[in-house]
């Protein structure tokens, strides 16, 4: 959620950062509701104070007695409705402010290059070797069949499309891959491991941005509760309508969850394979950061997950994303993008965004600073560390042999029982 008094100091800059958004400038709109509602909301107040000075007064006819009384308690009576009237009004306007700001995209970083799409996102570094075959590499779908441990047809039968059973060696694999994740981020990297709840209210998936644009791209229950699309939403939301003492921060979280996607808005996208499915595993790395430090915590967080890239020997670039590529909720993000030799391209297996207060507006989650008054809003972040299913993707192509086999990355060998290579039976 934007700062509406920012927007009122700032109604330039507001446009300026919608329109590298590619929208149409709102400030005039907004800031038409946002006069109407603090108009009422004075209006509510000063009644209330005269209010106060009728209540006093028939304090004091009550005293003297007299006709002065029956007169004071009309006055009394009309000034109680023109309250509840009042009131009701501030409300109702507050809430239309509430409403024309839920919608709207944080608004970009002043570093972040403008663009419309990722033909704009700027490339900041390149990391590692690219594979050279001696044979044409195979794409995960004719490797994960020939090995017989990748169904998509049993999937479609049971769920439909976009899903895929494993099984065997690649099922081995991709439990692996997750172990490791979990185990670097807990490790070396600080961060605390936590099994959220993968059902969450309209509240929470409101705090961290998805709610009200972004619904369609969402599975719901008939119960009312949303399957989470990624562990940020119950992980950054454990910071809602908490005030967290400055000394604690940064908070950083990671889990390994189920993640739940209807993929609305990209039907005919990746259609094949496990690229895009509604179903899939990610390590999510999330951190509540206090304001003066969120720019060095994203870079930080950005390594965190580039490393696990760098100990499975995946080549692998990371982007700069332009203005009208990023996420709605993110003010800067980086993609991390590995290799697959079978496309002969970059696929985006990670992005890293920092969210500003964008989030913890929407949540009221807050610190306090040492030895200062009041509080402040914290800023969220939050980046895959990796996605499991894009991992296993890589790791199947990039180390694959000419007879069809997987080699096993040395990192990973330790979570496979000293297995190197997954070959047909295993």
């Amino acid at each position: 959620m934007l700062d509406i008094r920012w927007i009122r100091e700032n109604p330039e800059a507001f446009d300026k950062g919608l329109a590298r958004r590619g929208m149409a400038p709102l400030s005039a709109q907004i800031l038409r509701v946002d006069k109407e509602w603090r108009e009422a909301q004075t209006a509510a107040e000063q009644n209330q104070a005269e209010r106060g000075k009728l209540g006093q007064e028939m304090a004091a006819a009550k005293a003297k007695g007299g006709d002065a009384v029956a007169a004071l308690m009309r006055q009394m009576a009309e000034s109680k409705e023109k309250q509840a009237f009042l009131e009701a009004e501030a409300a109702r306007l507050r809430a239309a402010v509430d409403a024309a700001l839920a919608p709207l995209p944080n608004i970009p970083a002043d570093d972040v290059p403008d663009g419309k799409d990722a033909t704009d996102n700027k490339l900041v570094r390149e990391v590692g070797s690219k594979p050279q075959f001696t044979f044409k590499p195979k794409d995960h779908v004719a490797l994960g069949e020939a090995l017989g441990r990748m169904d998509f047809a049993r999937a479609a039968k049971i769920s439909g499309a976009r899903f895929v059973v494993l099984s065997g060696g690649l099922a081995r694999l991709a439990r692996a891959l997750g172990q490791f994740m979990l185990d670097l981020h807990t490790r070396e990297f600080g961060y605390t491991e936590v099994a959220p709840p993968l059902l969450v209210r309209d509240a929470a998936v409101f705090g961290t941005g998805q709610l009200p644009k972004f619904a369609d791209d969402l599975f719901r229950t008939t119960a009312g509760l949303w399957l989470v699309p990624t562990a940020e939403v119950p992980l950054t939301n454990l910071a809602r309508e908490d005030i967290v003492d400055e000394a604690a921060l940064p908070l950083r979280y990671t889990a390994l969850t189920p993640c739940f996607r209807s993929e609305a808005g990209a039907a005919g996208k990746d259609t094949r394979g496990m690229i895009r499915q509604h179903q899939f595993d990610k390590v999510e790395l999330v951190s509540i950061a206090h304001p003066d430090a969120s720019g060095e915590e994203h870079e930080r967080m950005t390594r965190c997950a580039e490393e696990v890239l760098k100990r499975l020997g995946l080549a692998y670039r990371v982007m700069l994303l332009c203005s009208g590529d990023m996420g709605a909720a993110a003010r800067k993000t980086y993609d991390i993008e590995v290799w697959l030799p079978s496309e002969g391209v970059y696929r985006e297996i990670s992005s890293c965004s920092n969210c500003g207060d964008y989030q913890a507006r929407r949540m009221e989650a807050r610190f306090k600073p040492k030895g200062g008054k009041g509080t402040r809003f914290v800023h969220t972040l939050n980046g895959s560390g990796l996605a499991i299913g894009r991992t296993l993707i890589a790791v199947m192509e990039n180390f694959q042999r000419a007879d069809g086999s997987i080699a096993v990355p040395e990192a990973l060998r330790h979570y496979m029982a000293g297995i190197e290579v997954i070959a047909g039976g295993v």
